[in-house]
């Protein structure tokens, strides 16, 4: 076929894993449909940018309470049954989402609510999905790829999705957004129930031990071990203040740029367009090898961008900056998971990756929340720009671990055969 061909498409070739492709690709369309069109509705419910962070902070608070249960029980259950359910009541959140727009009842608290709904839900699907990944590759060497490709995938319906919400919503209203994501769940549901899996085999420790004692254990694992210490918190600190530069997109949009729902999404597919490129980027590499040292880069890189952002009143320059941010943020994103799914351990691989998830997306409840508040105080402006400062200095910070790190990792990637030998003067991981 001819994606055995291109390097960038090698985990293709796992057939549960095209499936999983094709299902997510079709339906994440939908979910960054409604993503646009909620925080234009809330805006101009509201024409608050505090109000955009609560409704930020209501989708995100759960998944910072419950992810790390999540990832207890994630290492236990059946990874597709969970994402099966977890798609279905994402559906049944679109739905109801449809009917109070289409019905033209819908409220601010409604929005709230079922963003709580959400968030509920999001704690475990994401987890689960990042785990399952594993499952339905049938080499180890594409699992880098693979993960790479879940980037790709997400930004190529991060580029599409907001800019046809833009034009939808300016057109007919966002009750077609939210409509199009209920019908879109049907592509990965199909996709799921199609999959020929083999039974995971979990440990009886696992399936004996209490859940507070396993998450204990798992947050032991994850802190006690520097790199992966390093790279959540690098994730965590760079999700908290600098992602609610999308939160905040509206009111740019609007006072700054002077546009309207259309220029909402021409910005939000810019950031998506810069984060497909880089997930493809990634997806071309042959090796995990030297990711430490764009994990260490790239957080210095989005920093600027969204600087340039808080102070550009140019529709050009402001997609520019949100390319630049988009690329540099799935840099070290995707970077991150995959150093992360190579080195740990399989039986706590879900429980890592809830943490993961609440790095990369839980703690930009708060951010959301702070920086609402702080926009309605200072400017938006100056608040991405603070951001962006010390988005700078963590970058800065991590590049001067990473020596230290190199050395805790490069065994492991010997040991797994990504490396000849633990030789000191081994590339940068």
């Amino acid at each position: 076929m001819p994606f055995r061909s291109l390097a960038v498409f090698r985990s293709l070739r796992s057939r549960n894993y095209r499936l999983f492709f094709s299902g997510q690709g079709l339906s994440l369309i939908g979910t960054w449909m409604t993503q646009t069109a909620v925080i234009w509705l809330v805006y101009h419910l509201t024409n608050s940018a505090l109000m955009l962070g609560v409704v930020g902070f209501a989708q995100q608070a759960p998944n910072f309470i419950l992810s790390p249960f999540a990832g207890v029980l994630v290492d236990r259950w059946n990874r597709r049954n969970t994402l099966i359910a977890t798609q279905v009541l994402s559906m049944l959140q679109s739905l109801a989402l449809t009917i109070l727009a289409f019905t033209g009842t819908i409220e601010i608290w409604h929005i709230i609510a079922l963003s709580v709904f959400q968030g509920c839900v999001n704690a475990v699907d994401m987890p689960t999905r990042q785990s399952f990944v594993v499952e339905l590759v049938e080499k180890r060497e594409d699992l880098g790829n693979a993960i790479a490709l879940n980037s790709s995938i997400f930004n190529s319906a991060r580029l599409v999705g907001p800019a046809i919400a833009g034009l939808l919503v300016a057109a007919v209203g966002t009750t077609a957004c939210f409509a199009i994501d209920t019908v879109s769940y049907f592509a990965v549901l199909l996709g799921l129930f199609a999959m020929r899996l083999k039974p995971r085999i979990i440990s009886t420790k696992a399936s004996h031990s209490g859940v507070l004692a396993q998450l204990r254990e798992g947050l032991a694992y994850s802190f006690g071990f520097p790199p992966i210490r390093a790279i959540l918190l690098l994730i965590g600190l760079v999700s908290f203040v600098g992602m609610p530069y999308m939160v905040l997109a509206p009111v740019f949009a609007t006072q700054y740029l002077k546009g309207g729902a259309e220029t909402l999404g021409f910005l939000m597919a810019a950031s998506g367009l810069g984060a497909l490129c880089s997930a493809l980027y990634l997806g071309s590499r042959r090796s995990v090898v030297g990711l430490g040292k764009i994990m260490a880069i790239a957080p210095a890189g989005f920093g600027t961008a969204i600087i340039v952002f808080s102070q550009s009143r140019m529709l050009w320059l402001s997609l520019i900056a949100m390319f630049f941010a988009g690329a540099s943020l799935i840099l070290q994103s995707t970077s991150g998971n995959t150093i992360l799914q190579t080195i740990v351990d399989e039986d706590k691989r879900g429980r890592v990756m809830s943490l993961y998830a609440l790095a990369f997306t839980s703690m930009v409840t708060f951010g959301n929340l702070i920086a609402g508040s702080l926009a309605n105080q200072i400017g938006a402006p100056n608040t991405l720009m603070v951001g962006g400062v010390i988005c700078i200095a963590g970058s800065l910070f991590f590049g001067r671990q990473l020596p230290a790190l190199r050395q805790l990792v490069i065994p492991i990637y010997a040991r797994l055969g990504i490396l000849q030998s633990p030789h000191p003067y081994q590339p940068h991981p």
